[in-house]
């Protein structure tokens, strides 16, 4: 039987789609005053994959606007009551359900002490959206797999619009409106081999660098949540410190190589970590002959990491049935968490 995750994973592009479809003028609007606006501080404010997609929206804008971004630790502003300068501040969310008090707090302490609050939601009627200033739908529509999966990739879709909206940067919209066709083929690649290899495995290491990060984040947090598997993400760059003592004969990492100026260290780093006996398996674009997972790529390479996680997503599901488990119900997990 298929379960639930597969068929909201495999829907994912028809939801972009309906996603690019909608808010055409919000986001240009957003776009208009983000451009307007000076800002001394920008901030992300989200929890589990909405924080791993928040991570990958702030890339983009630090990559591409020159703008540092922070991840906000909430409980400054719910726990500890720290007195935040909130004067010229950006405060983006981004969130599923919307509901959690510490992703909704901090947005409305942002909003009042007069920051411009952008919520990207899934729930429009949330608590989250009605907190923002700017509040967005994500229009993944209702999500009933514990597991994360298309509201992540529209997540990530609504933080590349918002992006391209503020840069206005034809190049990027234009590759945006591409997305559901590779959304689409990405769901057709074989990536059985990573199920041979995970099946039996109790860990693993998921790399990744710079714009991939965030999907070897997600894929960990994934790999916990649907297959209890140990699994951790680590940065190419950070792995020889002290992760390297953890790679043994056999030890399996997954390494998400997509396109960019990170890819050539990543592809190195394979090479390295097969001669001190790992179990690679090397995620890259088609043109990488020592691949051994082949990455899906969109328009343009910043857009990459949507389609990857599209890829990934398929294989996932399929590895927790093969490992006996049902991804739909994760042990100890519910759909919506509230934490303060």
């Amino acid at each position: 039987m298929t379960s639930m995750m597969l068929k909201e994973a495999l829907s994912a592009a028809e939801c972009v789609a309906h996603q690019l479809a909608n808010d055409t003028e919000r986001y240009a609007e957003l776009g208009r005053k983000l451009r307007s606006t000076s800002f001394s501080t920008a901030l992300t404010v989200a929890r589990g994959s909405s924080d791993h997609a928040s991570a990958y929206a702030a890339y983009l804008i630090m990559a591409r606007l020159g703008r540092v971004v922070a991840s906000l630790p909430m409980s400054l502003v719910t726990l500890h009551k720290s007195p935040l300068i909130t004067r010229d501040t950006l405060a983006i969310a981004i969130s599923q359900s919307g509901q959690s008090p510490d992703v909704v707090e901090p947005i409305r302490y942002f909003r009042d002490g007069g920051a411009t609050t952008v919520a990207l939601v899934n729930d429009i009627d949330s608590p989250l959206a009605q907190a923002a200033e700017w509040a967005i739908p994500l229009r993944a529509g209702k999500e009933q797999s514990v597991a994360a999966t298309k509201s992540f990739i529209t997540s990530l879709v609504a933080g590349a619009r918002l992006v391209a909206q503020w840069q206005n940067d034809p190049e990027l919209l234009a590759g945006l409106e591409a997305l559901p066709e590779s959304l689409t083929a990405a769901t057709q690649e074989d990536w059985s081999a990573a199920i041979e290899v995970l099946a039996p495995a109790k860990n693993i290491m998921v790399v990744g660098r710079g714009i991939s990060f965030p999907l070897a984040l997600e894929a960990a947090l994934k790999f916990k949540e649907t297959s209890a598997l140990q699994a951790e993400a680590f940065s190419g760059a950070e792995i020889k410190h002290g992760p390297m003592a953890l790679v043994e004969e056999g030890y399996p990492l997954l390494i998400f190589a997509t396109r960019g100026p990170t890819q050539a260290g990543l592809l190195q780093l394979a090479t390295e970590m097969r001669g001190r006996g790992a179990r690679v398996l090397l995620a890259a674009p088609a043109d990488v002959a020592e691949r051994d997972l082949t990455l899906p790529v969109a328009a343009t390479p910043d857009l990459d990491p949507i389609v990857a996680v599209q890829a990934f997503y398929v294989m996932a599901a399929k590895l927790s049935a093969a490992r006996g488990m049902d991804p739909d119900r994760p042990r100890h997990l519910s759909k919506v968490t509230k934490t303060n």
